[in-house]
């Protein structure tokens, strides 16, 4: 096999082009993963493997699907196919009584072109590490050992549950058995053309009215919009729609729904920090003095949002699996941590096995939703105090030369070394990623902060910026500049040409 299978691991999943000429991820490549998956399976222990495979909508979808199921196969594993399904139900497969199999695999590829695909891997403990899948792609590049027919490879279906166990939630966030208990609430679904398309069926058969709701067809082509709660033309048509319809809100997925965000009944996003600063909310109500985990970019008016509902922030780095670990780490400790989430919209709750789940967020969302339309008031009422930047940009600057985490270590160092002395400049006391500063701009106080970081898989420096003043974006962006002058290997024409254009 040509393809050198360890590039294609992207964090914790495998991920890369499986269409067209030269594609690197074939159906040979997914037989073989498929295949490594069971060998590792046996390695910790698990003499008889029982595997689960579902997929997303995607177009290469369908092939990747059977091609990993007969790796599986061939690797002497009883496999179950359960077709159309989401990332988190494929993990909630294996705790749930009369399924249970010992691992799943999950062929996705989130948010990212059509072309793209990806197999995501399970255990009955969550979601694999990186080392872990850096052990199977060493036994797929070496082999694993074909052990025979393990028996028929079976199709089940196991979304209709998944259903059910959503639905559960709805009627214990709303502490009622009554069967229609949204009925009254007005809610668009989008699900982009991904796999989420049911949860509309879910929401109508609990009462909730979802006229207007779009793209709920699974169609790997993805011809309206990109299912993407971060995309702003998927965000601007989900609000677009509930606006239309005159809906109380609306919920957007990712192809394979890790992943969520909201809109209100004004059309205006609920994502990024608005999404944090909800959910934190509805939390913190219910047992102030919790910690919530989120990854490094969140801003300071998201901070000071959290302590001022009675909890603690706990920035971490980036990636949904850090963030994650991080708080089970916490509560480990004796820390009582609730939720981790992201920026991007991964989001996990510890009552949900802390499985980043979009549309259990979302579910919980919807409960409190209900509960306060019935007091006459709004979800939005919860994030009113939430003091949000002026202005903010984020870049990516690129770093040039073989050892780039080297380059973009001494630019960090850089900057922290400029910042020792600097008057004006503050490094944050919860740096724990890269390198952030706080400002005090145009005589305020810590009203303005830059965080820089080295990408965890690319050679770039991924900036973000956030002001609470007019111009605060520029004098940081230039002070930056100044220092990073002259830094061999880094290349500072996106943020020149930023300042340029201010």
């Amino acid at each position: 096999m040509s393809t050198d299978l360890r590039m294609l691991k992207s964090g914790t999943d495998v991920r890369g082009r499986a269409l067209g000429e030269d594609a690197p991820l074939t159906a040979a490549v997914a037989t073989r993963i498929g295949a490594a998956f069971v060998k590792w399976l046996r390695d910790r222990g698990i003499s008889n493997p029982r595997v689960a495979i579902g997929r997303d909508s995607r177009i290469t979808g369908e092939a990747l699907l059977e091609a990993c199921a007969e790796g599986c196969h061939q690797a002497g594993a009883q496999v179950e196919c359960y077709g159309l399904c989401t990332t988190p139900a494929m993990y909630m497969s294996l705790i749930t009584e009369g399924f249970g199999c010992d691992g799943s695999v999950m062929i996705t590829a989130s948010h990212h072109p059509y072309d793209r695909n990806g197999l995501k891997f399970f255990t009955k403990e969550g979601g694999i590490e990186s080392a872990d899948l850096d052990a199977i792609l060493d036994i797929a590049c070496s082999g694993a050992p074909l052990l025979g027919d393990a028996g028929p490879v079976v199709k089940r279906d196991f979304l209709p549950v998944y259903c059910e166990q959503l639905k559960d939630r709805v009627r214990k966030g709303l502490d009622t058995d009554i069967p229609k208990p949204l009925l009254g609430l007005h809610v668009v679904v989008d699900a982009g053309n991904g796999a989420g398309g049911f949860y509309a069926d879910l929401l109508e058969d609990l009462g909730a009215w979802v006229e207007g709701s779009q793209f709920l067809e699974p169609d790997g082509m993805f011809p309206n919009h990109i299912p993407n709660p971060e995309n702003e033309q998927a965000m601007a048509s989900v609000s677009a729609a509930v606006l239309q319809a005159g809906a109380d809100l609306g919920v957007i997925f990712d192809t394979d729904c890790d992943r969520a965000a909201i809109v209100d009944r004004t059309g205006r996003e609920i994502n990024r920090n608005r999404l944090i600063a909800l959910i934190s909310a509805i939390l913190l109500d219910k047992k102030p003095g919790a910690t919530i985990v989120t990854d490094s970019v969140t801003s300071s008016g998201l901070n000071q949002f959290i302590m001022e509902w009675g909890g603690e922030h706990y920035r971490y780095k980036r990636g949904y699996r850090n963030v994650i670990n991080e708080a089970i780490r916490l509560n480990a400790a004796g820390i009582d941590c609730p939720l981790a989430i992201e920026t991007s919209g991964h989001a996990a709750l510890r009552e949900n096995h802390f499985l980043d789940d979009g549309m259990y967020l979302v579910t919980v969302l919807i409960c409190e939703a209900m509960r306060l339309k019935q007091e006459g008031k709004e979800l939005t009422d919860l994030i009113a105090d939430l003091k949000e930047p002026k202005e903010s940009v984020e870049m990516r600057l690129t770093i040039q030369g073989e050892d780039f985490r080297a380059v973009g270590r001494a630019a960090i160092e850089k900057v922290m070394e400029h910042a020792d002395f600097a008057p004006g400049w503050h490094i944050a006391p919860d740096n724990r990623e890269g390198v952030r500063i706080s400002f005090d701009l145009m005589d305020g106080v810590n009203n303005g902060w830059f965080l820089l970081r080295l990408s965890v898989h690319d050679p770039v420096l991924p900036l973000n910026i956030e002001s609470d003043v007019p111009g605060g974006v520029k004098f940081m962006a230039e002070a930056l500049l100044n220092v990073l002058e002259g830094s061999e290997g880094i290349d500072l024409a996106k943020l020149k040409a930023f300042i340029e254009a201010k």
